[in-house]
């Protein structure tokens, strides 16, 4: 089994002393080890056989070190752990009536019972935050690369004192077999980024050995050839070994030479959840696993300091002394009321404690356009918004991949590195998930970032981090936020293909959390892009290819400060015999097609929050809908809208609700299969007319 090779011998690259002394106070580490055994005791004798904890992960085994590492964070820094990070939040100072209570889902905590106990976030005034980790195993790496980001941002960009601060990422063995580590791993080596990678390696990944998930079973040996990662590898169970390691990589993060990874050996002394019975493991391992329990040595340890039996007595009973009246305390707490589950979706007047706040505010801007000049296409309207924004906004920054020096795939952000810098305008390693987890971290700590997919459908590797960042207010009760614009162009151009021709925007709609723009032309592009700028919510926005340099689409620069509020439509034309629901590159096509008929064409803007009231009033009035989108026709987003009109007008209508789309398969490539497929002025009238003569 992987037993044998736990405990490799402690290494290190980074030139540190080996024989580092430390400042520990071992009677505070000991307290806090005690209370976080006391606490799995408590869930897993009482709590959870009383189902007032539905889910427990106990830490033992992983204590002691987690505790070494958390009392030596401060002010500035940051920690984005995972299920097991209990001590660690115990060591940065977290209220045990919050552990206890949000274990037992109820009201105040960490998520007033939106989300699983364990499944923690603390903003932490005057200390180091932890940040909002998630439920997906590996997602906690790269938001800790954005905050690690953030840190060398506001010393180089925005003058702030250098004050030496870090992030900390921790992880088991087996979340380093995820993208998400090795994008965190890239970006932190050839960034040389304030990172400390701490890798609790407890041999399992809930029951699959770590032969499944490394080479040889050693992380930090297979890292040796990194370049500019330090390595610090021992035994996470020893506690002067342990103190020494952990010194020895916070210290040499500290120093800004670059990022470190510690991994430390320790054993998993419960299953992996309350309901493991870890049946997979022989007698022979799980007792040589109790060999290794921390807690014993560090008894023995702190035996040799003044802590003797007695008083390790006392600090016992005062521990279980604490932990009872958190207990008391937290069952005193009310459940959420059930009218307040869907609040913190979005801003609603109230900034996050942590998180956003970066944007311009809109005092000065108005909502009308004020057209001048010659008539410019998308990308320059575009790119001119991010320039304005950018030299107003220190703190907003562009990135992702070719965003440099080659301006995008699409030119959007030409010429913007040259005028603000690599430091603000900079090009990313190719990982979407590494792309949209950094910005994660990034506007966590303050910044404003706007990452660019290149394409649409290369997204889906960051899905789970755009779901994340999407939740985050609403699964911390609004304590922590990340405002961000994410930039995506897609859909077709002079031909299709199935890998940069998507559109599937309603994918994003079934985010939580986000804000869904998709201009239609170059003034609407104008507003929204600097509402969102200006805005306290994640934002998708979505930049249609065929209309970045359309000559429909062009139209006069709308004002420097011009902005459109989302969730308002506009009516394209106007008529009296049939409503026509569009957004993107389909309003040109809808408005061609109603050519000489008297129709409302409904331009959407956005589809979060869509302009329900426009539709209906419209539908009400001219007792016909129909919809037209390029996305597939299955749960494509023109399903929402018939649905709420037929739910909310069904007695107005004297005609079916219809719609024109995509058929249900992948963007074809050559032209003329991709114009047969994409909904075209004559399919559209042969609707229009069909309804109307129904």
């Amino acid at each position: 089994m992987a037993e044998a090779s736990l405990c490799a011998p402690p290494t290190s690259r980074s030139g540190a002393n080996p024989q580092l002394s430390s400042d520990t106070d071992w009677r505070e580490v000991a307290r806090l080890v005690l209370t976080s055994r006391e606490m799995d005791r408590l869930e897993e004798e009482e709590l959870v056989p009383a189902r007032q904890v539905l889910y427990q992960f106990s830490a033992r085994g992983h204590d002691l070190a987690q505790v070494l590492l958390g009392l030596k964070l401060r002010d500035g820094d940051a920690a984005c752990g995972y299920y097991r990070s209990r001590p660690l939040l115990l060591a940065l100072g977290v209220p045990l009536a919050d552990a206890l209570g949000s274990g037992m889902g109820r009201a105040g905590g960490y998520s007033g019972g939106r989300d699983i106990g364990v499944v923690f976030n603390y903003p932490n005034p005057g200390g180091a935050h932890a940040l909002p980790m998630s439920g997906g195993v590996g997602a906690q790496y790269t938001p800790a690369a954005g905050w690690a980001q953030a840190i060398r941002y506001k010393a180089e960009v925005l003058r702030e004192q250098d004050r030496g601060n870090i992030a900390l990422v921790l992880g088991g063995d087996a979340s380093c077999a995820t993208g998400g580590f090795w994008s965190a791993l890239t970006i932190a080596t050839t960034q040389k980024l304030p990172l400390l990678f701490y890798v609790e390696d407890n041999g399992y990944g809930i029951s699959v050995p770590s032969t499944y998930q490394t080479p040889g079973q050693d992380l930090a040996a297979n890292l040796a050839a990194f370049k500019d990662l330090a390595i610090f590898n021992g035994d996470g169970t020893e506690p002067v070994e342990a103190s020494r390691l952990i010194d020895a990589a916070v210290a040499h993060v500290r120093s800004g030479r670059g990022p470190a990874l510690l991994r430390l050996t320790v054993p998993r002394l419960e299953g992996h959840s309350y309901q493991d019975t870890q049946t997979y493991k022989s007698e022979q391992v799980i007792a040589a696993e109790w060999a290794r329990d921390p807690l014993p040595k560090l008894k023995a340890h702190v035996a040799a300091r003044q802590i003797g039996d007695e008083a390790w007595a006392a600090l016992s009973q005062e521990v279980a002394w604490e932990v009872a009246r958190a207990r008391e305390e937290a069952e005193a707490r009310p459940v959420l009321p059930v009218e307040k589950v869907a609040d913190d979706v979005f801003f609603s007047g109230t900034h996050a404690a942590v998180g956003g706040r970066a944007g311009l505010g809109l005092d000065g801007t108005y909502e009308e356009p004020r057209p001048e000049g010659q008539r410019i296409n998308m990308v320059t309207a575009i790119r001119r918004v991010l320039e304005q924004e950018l030299e107003a906004n220190p703190k907003m920054c562009v990135f992702g991949e070719d965003v440099g020096p080659k301006g995008g795939v699409h030119a959007v952000t030409l010429g913007l590195q040259e005028r603000f810098g690599h430091e603000r305008v900079f090009d990313t390693s190719l990982n979407e998930e590494g792309i949209v987890g950094r910005a994660v971290g990034m506007a966590i700590a303050g910044l404003l970032p706007v990452p660019e997919i290149q394409f649409r459908k290369y997204a889906e590797p960051a899905t789970e981090q755009i779901n994340d960042c999407g939740t985050m207010r609403w699964r911390t009760a609004n304590r922590f936020a990340a405002p961000m614009v994410l930039r995506v162009p897609g859909g077709f151009f002079k031909c299709g293909d199935p890998w940069h021709s998507q559109t599937n925007e309603v994918q994003f709609v079934h985010n939580p959390g986000w804000k869904v723009a998709v201009p239609s032309n170059a003034e609407d592009a104008v507003g929204l892009l600097r509402m969102a700028l200006r805005g306290h919510d994640p934002v998708l926005f979505f930049e249609h290819r065929a209309m970045l340099d359309d000559s429909w689409a062009r139209r006069p620069w709308p004002g420097d400060a011009y902005v459109l509020p989302f969730g308002r439509g506009r009516k394209t034309r106007q008529g009296d015999r049939i409503t026509i629901v569009t957004w993107g590159a389909m309003v040109p096509r809808c408005e061609a097609a109603a050519e000489g008929l008297s129709a409302d064409v409904i331009d959407l803007r956005t589809l979060m929050p869509w302009d329900r009231d426009m539709v209906l009033e419209s539908v009400r009035r001219t007792r016909r809908c129909l919809i037209v989108h390029e996305d597939l026709r299955t749960g494509g987003f023109g399903a929402e809208i018939a649905a709420v009109v037929a739910d909310e007008a069904f007695l107005d209508l004297d005609a079916p609700v219809a719609r024109v789309t995509m058929p249900d398969i992948p963007s074809p490539h050559h032209p003329s299969l991709l114009e047969a497929a994409v909904p075209s002025v004559a399919r559209i009238r042969a609707e229009i007319d069909r309804l109307v003569g129904f």
